[in-house]
């Protein structure tokens, strides 16, 4: 496992420390729960689910796709709401029929990572076998997140859109430095462990098996409940995701999480079990920057 002296990320500390000094004094915590929402800003109806989960005051994180062409409204959605806790959402692939978007940095820039059309690959497998370059990885990587820098937001984390920027040990490596360039975190670097997420599960029974895993929760650990959210409107309803293991009706499946997330039962469970529901910006708090390390 390896451990990161990051002089920037824990300079952020002290100054989350001496803004929320009640949370950073804590010597454990209750089961937390942090909830990540992948590919905020992709389309509208995911934009409009974000907006009903904080609606429903439900603490989470927001993965924000820079790179997708509804960031924007993402953006002024999240700017009159702070305590969602925002993290950049890196993403070198797109994979819907008829709805693609590419490079950040313009496809001229990095010809490596596109396809004819000057679009991402809409898969891991597609991108690799066109031997994408690592310096031109970087090259939208930062322009990625010079994006995410200028919109205003305050960002407290990466991650990464289908994995792909972690795939091989040099790409983990550029995340990891532009992380530390940044003073941001990464997700599933502050010991924070993976639960049974409910994107395969059938849109009707999401809401049970959810409450089923939350009800299995315990000890002084900290969960990553990574979902994804949206609203099964026509928009959504005709995005068709051109990798073979992707869903059918993904809409229904995107506001059933939504559903299960703002649900009754959930919050039910939540408190059954005491479980504290958390942002990475609460994490980063808690553990400290100077803290992170490479998971196993």
């Amino acid at each position: 496992m390896r451990c990161y002296d990051l002089t920037k990320w824990v300079t952020g500390l002290v100054v989350f420390s001496l803004i929320h000094p009640s949370f950073a004094q804590q010597e454990n915590v209750q089961p937390g729960l942090l909830i990540r929402c992948d590919d905020i800003g992709m389309c509208q109806a995911v934009n409009l689910a974000a907006e009903k989960l904080i609606a429903a005051q439900v603490p989470f994180s927001a993965s924000i796709m820079f790179a997708c062409p509804w960031y924007q409204q993402a953006v002024d959605l999240l700017r009159g709401h702070s305590q969602v806790s925002v993290g950049v959402h890196l993403t070198i692939n797109s994979e819907w029929k008829n709805y693609r978007w590419g490079p950040v940095a313009g496809w001229q820039s990095v010809p490596s990572l596109v396809d004819s059309n000057g679009y991402f690959f809409p898969s891991r497998a597609l991108l690799f076998a066109n031997e994408p370059k690592l310096e031109e990885v970087e090259i939208e990587l930062r322009a990625q997140i010079l994006r995410a820098k200028q919109s205003g937001l305050r960002i407290d984390y990466v991650d990464y859109h289908m994995g792909s920027v972690v795939s091989t040990e040099p790409l983990r490596q550029l995340v990891e430095r532009l992380a530390q360039e940044n003073g941001w975190a990464i997700s599933r670097y502050l010991g924070e462990k993976d639960i049974p997420n409910m994107y395969a599960i059938a849109p009707q029974a999401k809401q049970d098996s959810l409450v089923r895993v939350i009800a299995a929760l315990s000890g002084n650990q900290r969960h990553l409940l990574v979902c994804h959210i949206g609203m099964d409107t026509p928009e959504m309803a005709a995005l068709e995701d051109l990798n073979t293991f992707g869903l059918k009706t993904m809409s229904k499946h995107r506001e059933a999480e939504l559903s299960a997330l703002i649900s009754p039962a959930f919050r039910d469970a939540c408190r059954a079990r005491d479980v504290k529901l958390i942002t990475y910006r609460d994490l980063i708090q808690h553990v400290g920057l100077q803290n992170v390390k490479r998971p196993d």
